[in-house]
């Protein structure tokens, strides 16, 4: 049998618990970057024994992979990375006797060592447990396909260089769960492993709670409302994730609890309050009822959705998107319970400049209207 290389090896910067892989709006790991070579690179290789006993491909990896998560392995087959005799299997796949099964990547292996980078943290509470950090948009959270340096993480490994309990590259310490590189808004990093096992059971349970502003395209004849509906891999585009139906087998439940804050003619301001937390849940939810973020790019969101055609109305758009150059999506607040003390800490942080000032050019354009 040929060696084994766990997929925590392949990926040592993430967390190595099936909590901690909590996801609601990044797909770094991996999805292919726009910039990725399409070239495949084999990580992990096996060939299953004359006597193997016909069972699930995640079930046989996680025999072979003690030290991760069937989470893991399963969001690695959606990725189409796991390969029986060269060809892409989904996660219930029975692997039969000298069935070969592979983990094939778009980057070949390298070393994922986190190296402290001195770049500005805004740091909203510290404490000898966790830090809370409200991330710019434009920032890439962890090293992924194409971004190995100027993360947050490589901050974070700076801000705590001095901090002797804190290694960045042990997996059960540092980030509980993570936005997408532009979201902008509150993560929660945890100090000690006891902090990181407490808050990551505490977001695989759904008790923390976090509300987003996001600005959609379209109004809404309704106040309020709520989108049920599976989330997983697009089938016809995997840089994007899909709704399927809640009674379906595909993908995960992901449930999003929406509120109109503002209404813009062609624009809606929302409060949106996940009660799961799914990769790029808002986003896809949104997408699904028609509802599509503003300059959103991987969703369709950067084009002109609704709205009239004169010349003035697209200046105007575009005039938009150049002032908030991304999906208008903000992580605005974050509530857990503190790990050792039990406290209920709840943290708030305001609309970033680059949203504002679109808001504001939106309510100018309405009140023009008038």
């Amino acid at each position: 049998m040929s060696s084994i290389t766990p997929l925590t090896e392949t990926f040592p910067h993430l967390p190595q618990t099936e909590e901690s892989w909590v996801d609601e709006e990044d797909l770094d790991d991996l999805e292919a970057s726009p910039e990725a070579s399409p070239a495949e690179h084999e990580h992990w290789r096996i060939v299953s024994d004359k006597g193997q006993a016909v069972v699930r491909v995640d079930k046989f990896l996680m025999d072979h992979m003690p030290d991760t998560s069937r989470n893991r392995i399963q969001k690695a087959a959606e990725a189409g990375c796991i390969r029986v005799n060269e060809k892409p299997v989904k996660s219930n796949y029975r692997v039969k006797p000298g069935d070969v099964v592979t983990l094939v990547l778009d980057h070949p292996k390298r070393d994922w060592e986190i190296v402290p980078e001195d770049i500005p943290l805004d740091v909203v509470y510290e404490d000898q447990d966790l830090m809370v950090i409200n991330k710019p948009a434009g920032m890439v959270v962890h090293p992924g396909c194409g971004n190995f340096d100027g993360t947050m993480v490589n901050a974070i490994a700076w801000h705590l260089r001095d901090d002797k309990n804190f290694d960045p590259n042990d997996p059960n310490v540092g980030l509980v769960h993570r936005i997408d590189k532009d979201t902008s808004g509150l993560l929660v990093v945890a100090k000690t492993p006891e902090a990181k096992t407490h808050l990551c059971k505490q977001f695989f349970y759904h008790s923390t709670r976090r509300q987003y502003n996001a600005l959609v395209w379209g109004n809404f004849r309704e106040d309020e409302g709520t989108i049920e509906g599976n989330i997983g891999r697009n089938p016809k585009d995997r840089l994007q994730m899909a709704v399927f139906p809640p009674d379906s087998e595909i993908g995960k439940p992901a449930i999003t609890h929406y509120q109109v804050l503002e209404r813009l003619g062609h624009v809606t301001l929302l409060e949106c309050r996940l009660e799961t937390g799914r990769t790029h849940q808002i986003r896809v939810h949104m997408k699904h009822i028609g509802h599509t973020l503003f300059n959103d790019e991987r969703y369709g969101g950067d084009e002109i959705v609704r709205g009239e055609k004169s010349a003035s109305y697209k200046a105007f758009i575009h005039n938009c998107f150049s002032v908030c150059p991304r999906q208008a999506l903000h992580a605005r607040t974050l509530g857990f319970q503190h790990p050792t003390t039990g406290e209920d800490m709840f943290f708030t942080c305001p609309i970033p400049a680059d949203m504002d000032a679109l808001l504001e050019k939106w309510r100018k354009y309405i009140g023009n209207l008038k």
